[in-house]
């Protein structure tokens, strides 16, 4: 019997131009008869073995275009099948036909990410080993509603667009294809045919791991294959109220913590990470660990925010199931993890999102919305139902599938403002001729919610430097609903205060208190990040004025102000070790300066922060309302020297004197609010932090001497550059 198809159907097949190949291949009726239909380049002879009857039909020649046709006889039921192929190269196969499978995305899930609520999408969309119709393969399917025609590709097909072509689900844009056989490790792509009949090669949005840059292969694999151990940390954090814990973040690069400079310079993977890191993070005594991201990247110099793979942790530093032993090592250790997250942009790499199917799909299509100028990346279309979806389904995977603790959001500012680093008639005002980004904020809102809502005690934190207001306000509030907010503008003014030569502060403690205003209208994270040593702003010691032991005194004193001052708290690596060196990505820590006592006694007096920072409520129970901090004095200028108070939710009371000259005061009386004996619980002048032990000698008690409005008073002798930390007995 000849062919059925029509000469144009052909050509359609042979070119790898069809929409709906189901129409096509695979078993049909026509005219009575059962027709099976295949498209096979390189295959000499096709037969079909009946898995019910165990029987083999007669074998049939494939034409040499790859086109295969078996009839059978009137009457004849179809019936689970394989194909057996002899190829002209003299091998053989055997394997399931993939146009033989029934779909399996349900018309709820097309209709959930359509309307922009399917948050566990990624369950969905992507690659994923399953079991269909009793036959173990991998399911593909991807998002590409203005596509012509959509295949999977890779190594199993030759690469061959032709081979697999994939099953429209209609108006949802949704292709989808069981291949049976296939499954973990495969090296996979999607080939897409815009309307314009241009072929585009792209990476799986939802892939779950990529091969090792430079290449950019999806690989297939399966996410369900680690045991966790950190069932208690779980249950724990559901139950935990974080704005009243004590938060001591370490933020990390993980490809430069720590490198191998006898193997070529490498950096760690995430086993030796793990054995490495997280005992060192502990011996510190912090509680949390903040990772610039590990979503796959293509660039090492971007340091993980131009972001390719969303779903993929980077293949840089090992498989997906070795990050996960990291992260729940962390957790048995008593160590969350929060991971750097970048919604605000995407990179132009033409494999990645951008363009995804022969259309703007992923960014907006007027520059004047869709590119950043300054980083030369794309934009969101955050009013696109679909791509709101695949943002929010993203930080919800990260929680789900790898037990993360907190997700600091990147870059929101830019969110927020639609005029964000542009000039007039450079952006598209609201549609009330507003600058604020509407939709920006809209799924923020969502994202915020549907985190608390599914995930209690995890955090998220917004790294947003202008004035919003409400950022941390909960959604029902009118706020963005976030639990925490970068304090950049203490960062810049303590910074800028910290660096200036000692004799010249008395003229800007302005910037030393500025925050204490504001302190109180978010929930702020003190934070030391990475942005303030990189980029010739040098490193935080070097920041410092002064000899080298007047450097080492200041950078003390800032991370005392800092751990004495309400907020939580964040330091960059290597800032503890007073490294010299400007932060490089591609460089290890400069760990060799530990052999030099100044550096090791600052590492010992960060360490001992931490540890009285988690012992003593009053550092962290409140830390975001009047409740906690009272001045005691900061209008003593001419001295630089500032005073405060840091209350428990019972009433503990801890006195904070910080002198910001290298002068020591002598006789210096401050207010105190009770009588009796105050402990000197910290000094950062002692000599164990390689101070002048210039102090208290262990305490001092109180005269019945009103001062700064106060019945009793304290006659203090004020160590150079230095902090103290008194407790009242």
């Amino acid at each position: 019997m000849s062919s059925t198809l029509s000469i144009e159907q052909i050509a359609n097949l042979t070119a790898g131009n069809l929409a709906d190949p189901f129409s096509i291949l695979g078993p049909h009726y026509e005219n009575d008869h059962l027709v099976i239909r295949g498209f096979i380049p390189g295959a000499k002879s096709v037969s079909i073995r009946d898995l019910v009857t165990d029987s083999t039909s007669k074998s049939v020649r494939v034409q040499r275009n790859g086109l295969f046709e078996l009839f059978f006889p009137p009457g004849t039921m179809i019936k689970p099948y394989r194909l057996e192929v002899e190829f002209r190269k003299g091998n053989r196969s055997s394997f399931y036909d993939c146009y033989s499978f029934m779909p399996i995305i349900s018309e709820f899930d097309m209709y959930l990410y359509g309307q922009g609520n399917h948050f566990n999408i990624y369950d969905k969309l992507g690659a994923h080993i399953i079991t269909h119709q009793g036959v173990k393969g991998t399911l593909f399917a991807v998002w590409a509603p203005s596509a012509k025609r959509v295949s999977v590709i890779g190594d199993f097909n030759q690469w061959d667009g032709r081979r697999h072509m994939m099953r429209n689900r209609g108006s949802s844009g949704i292709w989808e294809l069981f291949v049976p056989h296939l499954g973990q490790d495969l090296l996979y792509k999607f080939e897409i045919r815009t309307s314009e009949d241009v072929l585009l090669t792209k990476a799986d949005p939802f892939a779950f791991r990529f091969e090792e840059r430079p290449k950019t292969a999806a690989v297939v694999h399966d996410l369900e294959c680690y045991t966790w151990n950190d069932e208690s940390w779980m249950t724990e954090r559901r139950n935990k109220n974080p704005l009243d814990k004590p938060m001591s973040i370490y933020e990390v690069h993980l490809g430069s913590w720590r490198r191998r400079p006898e193997e070529e310079n490498r950096w760690l993977t995430y086993r030796e990470a793990t054995e490495e890191l997280i005992p060192y993070v502990k011996s510190m005594g912090y509680d949390h660990i903040e990772l610039l991201p590990v979503s796959e990247h293509p660039f090492d110099g971007s340091w993980g925010y131009q972001v390719t793979g969303y779903y993929a942790v980077t293949s840089r530093f090992g498989r997906p199931e070795e990050f996960m032993a990291f992260v729940d090592r962390c957790h048995c250790e008593g160590i969350g993890v929060i991971l750097d997250w970048v919604p605000a942009h995407f990179p132009k790499d033409s494999y990645a999102l951008e363009f995804f199917d022969g259309t703007h799909l992923y960014e907006h299509e007027d520059p004047r919305q869709g590119i950043h100028k300054d980083w030369d990346t794309l934009i969101f279309n955050y009013g696109r139902n679909e791509v709101k979806n695949f943002l929010v389904a993203n930080a919800l995977f990260w929680l789900e599938k790898y037990h993360i603790d907190g997700l600091r959001v990147d870059a929101v500012a830019s969110m927020l403002y639609l005029d964000y680093s542009r000039n007039e008639g450079e952006w598209v005002p609201n549609k009330y001729g507003g600058r604020e980004n509407l939709d920006a904020i809209e799924f923020i809102k969502t994202l915020n919610k549907k985190i608390y809502e599914l995930f209690p005690g995890v955090v998220t934190i917004a790294e947003e430097s202008t004035a919003w207001p409400g950022v941390t306000l909960p959604v029902h509030l009118g706020g963005l609903g976030f639990m925490f907010k970068w304090n950049m503008g203490w960062m810049h003014d303590m910074l800028t205060f910290i660096s200036k030569d000692p004799v010249h502060r008395k003229y800007h403690m302005e910037s030393l208190t500025f925050a204490l205003l504001y302190a109180f209208h978010e929930n702020f994270i003190l934070p030391i990040s990475h942005d303030e040593v990189v980029h010739g702003k040098a490193s935080l010691i070097s920041k410092m004025p002064g000899d080298d032991w007047q450097k080492f005194a200041n950078l003390r004193l800032l991370l005392g102000y800092m751990y004495g001052e309400p907020g939580k708290k964040m330091l960059f690596m290597g800032s503890e070790i007073g490294q010299w060196r400007e932060w490089d990505h591609d460089q290890s820590l400069e760990w060799h300066l530990l052999q030099y006592e100044n550096h090791q006694k600052i590492l010992d007096f960060v360490r001992e922060l931490n540890r009285v920072y988690h012992q003593e409520p009053a550092m962290h129970e409140v830390d975001f309302s009047f409740e906690g901090f009272e001045w005691i004095d900061f209008r003593d200028a001419e001295s630089s020297v500032v005073s405060f108070l840091r209350r428990d939710k019972k009433g503990g009371i801890l006195l904070f004197v910080f002198n910001f000259t290298p002068s020591p005061r002598e006789n210096y009386r401050i207010g105190a609010p009770v009588n009796g004996f105050y402990r000197e619980i910290m000094n950062s002048d002692s000599r164990n932090f390689g101070g002048s032990d210039i102090g208290l000698k262990g305490g001092i008690l109180s005269d019945n001497v009103e001062w700064h409005g106060r019945p009793f008073s304290l006659n203090l002798t004020i160590p150079p550059l230095a902090m103290l930390i008194l407790k009242p007995e």
